[in-house]
């Protein structure tokens, strides 16, 4: 699970590892708790809960491991170049994913999701403007706020003509997909809802850290629209709204960018940033989105053409000090929390 929201500590029961945890959201676990009961009987690859007091926010949840995709990927791919081994990883993470969407999702309780049932217009403009205001107002891009939401309510117009009645696992990325002898196995998926297929595709080939190539990309879309398709789903469709999901993903992730970086200072988060903003100045080039958004797509190439929102990737973001001279032309100026100084001009 995320360790961020929940504290896990791993203990031995009838000689077997159990995963144990304590969270701070009860609704969030009740989610967690029952979307597994659900996903285990319609026999997908999710954690068994041995056990669950939720009156005390604690439950025991099967141990899946310590690999991650995302831990496997860093330790097979030595340079740009995605090794077989795991693309093949991958494809076996989305042969499962229209299962989760399609099938499962088709006779879910989504009285459990929280805080939204679906991904609809409310949850889109939370996404919105959660970039808006943790990552642009921090990152001193310039904008106009009016343009701005002009374009925002276009985009959520445009998203939710798309068919939204499928489960959209939220953060289906290679950190919340583990593997065991090589097969996947899925967790972090309590902030689920109803929405559209395209989101949980863009958030797996779009992951910032993951720095998929646009070749890997294609060839994994490809991959998951033959399964798709198999369900049902018209590709020619799919295609005319994914980009537009592609954008409102990323745009997610760079408020949380932001918000764990420039507003709380953890500045690691900071370095997925010229990752995102590589993927955008990729789409502003190849990801057609049918509706017209003048002050978005100008914010786009503007942060593509940013040497500041690049340069944190290469950076430790240590203390930056900066000395320089001074003097007091017209005296001294006011101090109140000063004890005592001695100035020379």
């Amino acid at each position: 699970g995320d360790a961020s929201a929940r504290r896990l500590f791993r203990i031995k029961s009838a000689g077997r590892s159990v995963i144990g945890a304590v969270g701070p959201d009860r609704l969030e676990n009740m989610a967690f708790v029952e979307f597994s009961k659900h996903f285990r009987k319609e026999g997908l690859p999710v954690p068994e809960i041995y056990a669950a007091d939720l009156s005390k926010d604690i439950y025991l949840e099967e141990d899946l491991g310590e690999t991650t995709l995302f831990q496997f990927m860093l330790k097979e791919r030595t340079g740009s170049e995605v090794p077989a081994s795991v693309l093949a990883a991958y494809k076996k993470t989305l042969d499962w994913l229209p299962d989760f969407q399609m099938k499962a999702g088709k006779t879910l309780d989504y009285k459990y999701c929280h805080p939204r049932d679906s991904f609809d217009r409310q949850s889109i403009m939370w996404d919105l403007n959660y970039f808006k205001y943790y990552f642009l107002r921090l990152s001193k891009l310039p904008f106009s706020e009016a343009k701005l939401e002009d374009d925002f309510n276009a985009l959520t117009a445009f998203l939710l003509e798309a068919a939204t009645s499928y489960f959209i696992y939220r953060d289906f990325q290679s950190r919340n997909v583990m593997l065991r002898k090589g097969e996947p196995s899925f967790i972090d998926y309590q902030g689920g809802r109803k929405g559209a297929l395209q989101y949980d595709v863009a958030s797996l080939l779009y992951d910032a850290k993951a720095d998929l190539p646009p070749e890997v990309r294609k060839e994994l879309l490809a991959h998951y629209l033959k399964g798709a398709a198999a369900a049902g789903v018209d590709k020619t469709r799919f295609m005319r709204y994914f980009h537009g999901y592609v954008y409102i993903r990323i745009m997610q992730a760079l408020g949380a960018y932001g918000l764990r970086g420039f507003y709380e200072g953890k500045t690691h988060f900071l370095q997925s940033v010229p990752y995102a903003v590589r993927n955008i100045e990729w789409l502003l080039m190849h990801g057609d989105v049918p509706v017209r958004l003048p002050e978005l797509t100008r914010i786009f190439r503007s942060m593509a053409a940013s040497s500041y929102l690049r340069q944190f990737g290469s950076t430790k973001l240590g203390l930056t000090v900066r000395v320089g001279s001074f003097s007091y032309r017209n005296g001294l100026p006011s101090d109140d929390k000063a004890t005592a100084a001695v100035l020379f001009s």
